[in-house]
């Protein structure tokens, strides 16, 4: 018999840690993302006027998944509409259930959601992974009495670490290779290059230091790059996300996710790129350079050693991450969705709305080009 517990308080989740982190390890493809300490670092810094709804899914008494909700009030052209969803907010490109069983998981919670007072105008689960889900989200939602609607949320550039870097580069064109030749040896002309990968096994494997120093290294590059200067919040070192990721760079060192790389030049650092990994999955969060080095291809020269050294290491994906795509075409080797899948319920008349926007705007937009931003 399975029972679900929901908790609403973000203090309430700290009897939780052992068996969230438990489940976490259990759970396929799980991501940082997905564990206790990224999600109260998440809800400490953006969490106001949003409600918590973390569903803990519970057998003969032991927690066997835990489904992480959240209601966050997004204004639209029908007016402010409630939205139940993954507490992800685009910082990533995936999210789902917590636990061994998701899909089980999925439906036991969203049945609770079903039993309880209605706080939400639209249930929106995104994030979902499109090749690896297979239908079972919208599944467990039709199960739960919740016929949802599939769109694209967003799209994410990859590249496959699958074979090795000399078959990978044979894949690229003349003018890549013969580029990226010019910008190490350009590199090599200015000084003693050298090459930092810091990715720790984390506590469980004896290795938690955060190393602080080279963090702050990457953050001094962020502050020096293009994107110092800009006000949308896609550097370290922008004030409205600054303290974020200081405050879960140690938790991902802790749990052995972190993956932070440094370029130097006879020691100076020139270029950084600061990512998360999991089971050989790596997703670049942040990268920058410094200007003085951009003639010498330092930000290019960092993506080479980074790729080829996931060679080595038996990576199975690099994902460069969603935008910027003419950029990253030249070293992707193919691209990934996430989706979305949303219910409008009936008697939620803004909903009824939102769903013949939806429909009407999937109707005009070919399939190939939809990207759904928010309702």
């Amino acid at each position: 018999m399975s029972e679900v517990v929901e908790l609403n308080s973000i203090e309430d989740l700290d009897r939780y840690h052992l068996v969230w982190n438990s489940l976490r390890q259990l759970t396929p493809g799980a991501s940082f993302f997905q564990s206790l300490d990224w999600l109260k670092a998440y809800w400490e810094h953006y969490g106001q006027g949003q409600k918590l709804r973390v569903l803990v899914v519970k057998s003969q008494g032991s927690a066997i998944g835990i489904v992480p909700l959240c209601v966050t009030r997004e204004h639209t052209r029908v007016g402010t509409v409630r939205v139940l969803t993954y507490p992800l907010q685009d910082w990533g490109t995936y999210y789902g259930p917590i636990g061994p069983n998701p899909t089980a998981t999925l439906v036991t919670a969203l049945g609770h959601i079903r039993r309880t007072r209605r706080d939400w105008d639209m249930l929106d689960l995104r994030f979902v992974d499109r090749d690896h889900d297979r239908g079972r989200t919208p599944l467990a939602m039709a199960m739960s009495g919740f016929p949802a609607r599939q769109s694209q949320w967003k799209e994410t550039a990859l590249v496959e670490l699958g074979s090795s870097w000399d078959e990978y580069s044979a894949t690229r064109t003349t003018k890549f290779r013969n580029n990226v030749r010019r910008d190490e040896k350009r590199l090599a002309e200015l000084g003693n290059v050298e090459y930092v990968r810091y990715r720790p096994l984390g506590e469980l494997g004896g290795e938690g230091d955060p190393r602080w120093d080279l963090y702050d290294q990457c953050v001094e590059l962020a502050e020096k790059s293009w994107q110092g200067a800009s006000d949308d919040g896609t550097t370290l070192s922008h004030p409205s996300v600054r303290d974020f990721f200081r405050q879960t760079h140690a938790p991902a060192a802790k749990l052995g996710m972190l993956d932070l790389n440094l370029l130097r030049v006879d020691g100076r650092p020139v270029a950084f790129a600061y990512n998360y990994h999991w089971d050989g999955y790596v997703l670049g969060m942040r990268v920058g350079y410094d200007p003085e080095f951009k003639s010498a291809g330092a930000g290019k020269a960092l993506y080479a050693m980074l790729i080829r050294d996931g060679f080595s290491r038996g990576d199975r994906v690099f994902e460069m991450g969603p935008g910027y795509m003419e950029i990253k075409t030249e070293w992707m080797t193919r691209t990934a969705h996430s989706c979305r899948y949303s219910h409008y319920p009936l008697s939620a008349p803004k909903a009824q709305v939102l769903r013949l926007k939806h429909w009407w705007t999937a109707r005009r937009t070919p399939p190939e080009t939809a990207a759904t931003t928010n309702a």
